[in-house]
């Protein structure tokens, strides 16, 4: 079983919305092409690891999702 990567302190702060909109600012950008390879490479990065940490919420809301559906069957 592998083990969730080691977020960066700003990162694992962020809220699902604020992770998502920095992610989508991050992949216009790439997009654009117009800078430098050593910050096309940084920014790819944090794009990688905003978009696990989109990931972890998505997780944990399913997670919440699911523990609400058993209760109430239960």
């Amino acid at each position: 079983m592998a083990t969730a990567p080691e977020l960066p302190a700003d990162i694992q702060a962020l809220s699902y919305e604020q992770a998502r909109d920095e992610l989508v600012q991050v992949v216009s950008t790439l997009e654009q092409g117009n800078i430098a390879l050593d910050e096309s490479i940084a920014l790819w990065e944090r794009g990688e690891a905003l978009a696990v940490r989109c990931e972890q919420w998505l997780s944990d809301a399913r997670a919440r999702l699911e523990k609400a559906r058993q209760a109430s069957d239960d």
